[in-house]
C-alpha cells in the first residue's frame, strides 16, 4: 500500500510504498487492550511505603490508665485512628509482580494500532518536521500550519529544537521512532511523522 506525503504546509509532496502486514493490519481488541495494560503496569515503579502501627516511633507507654478517666481505652497514640498513627493496610515497597506480553505479541499489538490510526486518518506523512530555533513560538506557528493542537510528533533521531520548543504547550509531544510505544500511540488525536520515520518504523513492525 502507499501512504501520501504531505509538506507542513499541507501540500502533497509525494507518496511512499509500505507493506499491509504492517500498515494495514486487521483490528485485534483484545490484543491491544492487552498490551496497553502492560505498559501501563511496566510505568508502575511500586516503590511507595508507609509505616504501620509497629513502624512509627514513639507510642510504646499506654496514653492513660484503662478506667476512671471518661475517655475510650487506649494502648498506644500510634493507634491507626490517631493523628500521626500508623496506616491500617501500609503500601510496603515492594513492587507488583508484572505481566507478561511477549515479543511477538506485543509487535502485533503494534501493528494493530498503527493499522487502526492509519484507518482513521490520523496517521500523518510528513516529509520533514523541524523549527529553526527552539522556541515555543515557533513550534506554535508550525502547528497552525498542520492544523493540529493534540498531536505526537515522531521523527527519526532526537531533534532537541523541536523537543524544546513544544515541551511547553499542553497536549505536543515530540519523539523519536525508538522510544515510541502503544500507549504514545494511543494518547493524542494525530500522529505526524517524519517518511524516514516511517520506514523505521515499518522495519521494527515486520
Amino acid at each position: 500500500m502507499e501512504l501520501s506525503i504531505t509538506t507542513t504546509g499541507g501540500e502533497a509532496a509525494s507518496s511512499i510504498e509500505v507493506t499491509d502486514k504492517a500498515f494495514a493490519a486487521e483490528y485485534n481488541e483484545t490484543l491491544l487492550h492487552q498490551a496497553v495494560m502492560y505498559c501501563i503496569a511496566r510505568r508502575h515503579r511500586g516503590t511507595s511505603k508507609q509505616k504501620t502501627r509497629s513502624e512509627v516511633s514513639g507510642g510504646g507507654r499506654k496514653p492513660w490508665r484503662q478506667k476512671g478517666t471518661g475517655n475510650a481505652r487506649a494502648g498506644t497514640i500510634r493507634s491507626p485512628i490517631w493523628r500521626t498513627g500508623g496506616v491500617t493496610f501500609a503500601a510496603r515497597g515492594t513492587p507488583k509482580a508484572q505481566p507478561k506480553l511477549n515479543k511477538k505479541m506485543y509487535e502485533a499489538a503494534m501493528r494493530t494500532a498503527v493499522s487502526e490510526l492509519q484507518r482513521q486518518g490520523r496517521f500523518r506523512v510528513l516529509d520533514s518536521i523541524s523549527v529553526a530555533k527552539p522556541k515555543t513560538k515557533e513550534m506554535v506557528k508550525l502547528l497552525k500550519h498542520l492544523k493540529t493542537n493534540d498531536a505526537l510528533i515522531i521523527t527519526l533521531d532526537i531533534d532537541t529544537n523541536l523537543t524544546l520548543a513544544a515541551r511547553n504547550i499542553p497536549n505536543i509531544y515530540v519523539q523519536d521512532i525508538n522510544s515510541v510505544d502503544i500507549l504514545s500511540l494511543l494518547s493524542c488525536e494525530q500522529i505526524l511523522i517524519t517518511s524516514d520515520a516511517v520506514k523505521r518504523l515499518e522495519e521494527l513492525l515486520q
